[in-house]
């Protein structure tokens, strides 16, 4: 007897309305408002303004898999009426009106595509359930938290919430790879030749670390003289053999004075081109809720804020 295999996943009343199927979607054709039209057609760029529903679905036919990143900031749930939408829906409805989006949203990304969800706490730890069982809890590549306040809220009844949830997920996480960012002027100025070495510029790394390992905790004597060993509850990175071999290749650096406790050499032109992005975003770094109004009132002063 064979039976069926269980998934985890976020169950609620309606969740499958025949409603809500996209299999039940009208297919949709966009059609150009050339009196909106501007710039260059080639770009493929578009605005479009409807049901997002209803676009998705349109966008399939010539977009379906040929999407590499996707962005969509949804209606947060916070339990306000806004002009424009309502952001007070009963919870299941709104996990109703997010799945089949969802659902779109995955079959127009490209095998190696992503996509980037903002939220706040109202909902996002049940979307973060509703995306592992729609892209595959293996997809999920990080939840970034973005500081979206310059400073706390006073009138708050609880505590001053200061950040917003960003999910990400990989179509295939197995094949999908963040872009680095670009190295800034103050990181490389870190980097210095104090002893002229023809590869260029360094700096010194701590040559012990704090996983023990009795292979690795050795005397060394530096040029000066001087005996020393990893500090209590430490040991070297690297064995004894290899130590050698990295003085030898002239990596192992002791101080101008041959003193110094060793340390490795980590050179510039070694390094990736480029630095990994954190989980957090800084308002400093990146701009706040503040900034962004700022932005939207330069270009438009009439748009309600």
């Amino acid at each position: 007897m064979t039976t069926k295999k269980q998934k985890l996943e976020l169950t609620w009343i309606g969740k499958h309305n025949p409603e809500y199927d996209i299999a039940n979607i009208e297919p949709r054709i966009l059609e150009e408002r050339t009196d909106l039209s501007h710039g260059d057609k080639k770009t493929e760029n578009m605005i479009i303004h409807g049901d997002n529903l209803l676009a998705l679905k349109a966008l399939l036919p010539e977009y379906e898999g040929k999407v590499k990143c996707i962005y969509i900031d949804p209606p947060y749930n916070t339990g306000s009426a806004f002009e424009h939408y309502d952001d007070s829906v009963e919870h299941s409805t709104w996990l109703s009106l997010m799945r089949p989006r969802l659902e779109l949203l995955k079959m127009l990304l490209s095998e190696d595509g992503s996509i980037w969800i903002s939220v706040d706490d109202n909902e996002a730890h049940y979307l973060k359930v509703l995306c592992d069982e729609l892209f595959g809890r293996a997809n999920f590549v990080a939840n970034v938290i973005w500081e979206k306040k310059y400073s706390p809220q006073n009138d708050a009844k609880w505590l001053s919430d200061s950040h917003d949830h960003i999910l990400v997920y990989a179509n295939n996480k197995s094949v999908w790879r963040p872009y680095l960012l670009p190295r800034t002027e103050e990181m490389n100025a870190r980097y210095k030749n104090p002893d002229n070495d023809p590869r260029g510029v360094w700096k010194s790394s701590d040559l012990s670390v704090k996983t023990y390992n009795p292979n690795t905790d050795y005397e060394i004597i530096t040029p000066s003289g001087r005996k020393t060993k990893p500090p209590a509850g430490y040991c070297w990175r690297v064995s004894k053999e290899k130590f050698q071999e990295m003085i030898t290749e002239n990596r192992i650096w002791f101080g101008p004075d041959g003193n110094n406790i060793p340390s490795i050499k980590r050179f510039l032109s070694e390094v990736q081109d480029g630095l990994v992005s954190k989980t957090i975003w800084y308002r400093v770094e990146v701009g706040d809720n503040q900034e962004a109004k700022k932005e939207v009132k330069a270009f438009n002063p009439t748009f309600p804020i």
